[in-house]
């Protein structure tokens, strides 16, 4: 799909991953509807979409509730016109045990990560098909493609968001519609990871990656119509081929790569810059 010209959602866009995306967005010339929670850090990211010569707006929104999801695309609608590109990045995790997991904290995640997505992809998409135009990336991750333990929440939204991105895609390919899906693995500098490993590096079967590289995926995703990317380094960028070959062979190289042990560690917290 082309660009330039286009409007767009982006969830999730007050930090982290987001900015990078907004900003590569509004270098290919979309105008933004900005979509967080954080109205101060909203302004931020618009204030820098300006700056690069885009356009957007800012639209505080709780992706976990339907009329704020209503009222993202109604603002969008009517403030920058046909909704042509929405990219669900918005997401959360915790590191912990599955059996002490607050049920709470089960039912947040699921809604934020995978519900969003896939309510705010019906918001939007009998427009696009109506048009026969339009694209939907969905920002999953790598540990939507294999096993992660210590984090099984998070990682069962993803391997969700994959399935939907991929099932979707073949629904709505006949009306000129796209649907991609990109996978991060580790990401430096900025983000969840970033946040929580306090600037430990990851194992060398799944090194990190920088924002720029994911946000440059997002892009690419759209202008080529990708279905799905995985943006990684180390054995991970071949994990979705390793993983549909043998879980059982995937699932020792990260246990003996230490993987698992550094996963381990983060649901105590123990890492130190």
């Amino acid at each position: 799909m082309e660009l330039r010209g286009s409007v767009g959602i982006l969830t999730g866009a007050s930090r982290g991953l987001g900015v990078y995306i907004a900003e590569a967005l509004a270098r290919k010339g979309v105008s933004l509807a900005l979509a967080a929670r954080s109205e101060t850090e909203l302004k931020e990211t618009q204030t820098r979409v300006e700056r690069l010569g885009g356009r957007a707006i800012s639209v505080p929104t709780d992706v976990g509730k339907m009329k704020d999801l209503r009222a993202l695309v109604d603002a969008a609608r009517s403030e920058l016109g046909p909704i042509d590109l929405l990219v669900n990045n918005a997401g959360i995790e915790r590191y912990g045990l599955y059996p002490e997991y607050d049920v709470d904290m089960i039912e947040k995640t699921l809604r934020v990560n995978l519900w969003a997505p896939e309510i705010l992809s019906r918001l939007v998409i009998p427009e696009m098909v109506e048009r026969r135009n339009g694209h939907i990336v969905n920002v999953a991750s790598v540990a939507g493609k294999t096993a992660v333990p210590y984090n099984v929440v998070y990682s069962s939204t993803k391997h969700g968001l994959v399935g939907f991105s991929w099932s979707l895609r073949e629904e709505v390919k006949p009306f000129g519609v796209g649907v991609s899906v990109v996978c991060p693995g580790f990401v430096s500098d900025s983000g969840m990871f970033h946040h929580w490993s306090r600037g430990q590096k990851p194992p060398s079967v799944s090194r990190a990656v920088t924002p720029e590289k994911v946000s440059s995926a997002v892009v690419r995703a759209v202008e080529e119509d990708k279905a799905e990317i995985i943006v990684t380094r180390g054995l991970a960028k071949i994990v979705d081929i390793s993983h549909a070959i043998s879980p059982a062979l995937t699932t020792a190289i990260a246990r003996r790569g230490g993987a698992y042990t550094f996963l381990r560690r983060a649901t105590k917290g123990d890492f130190r810059g």
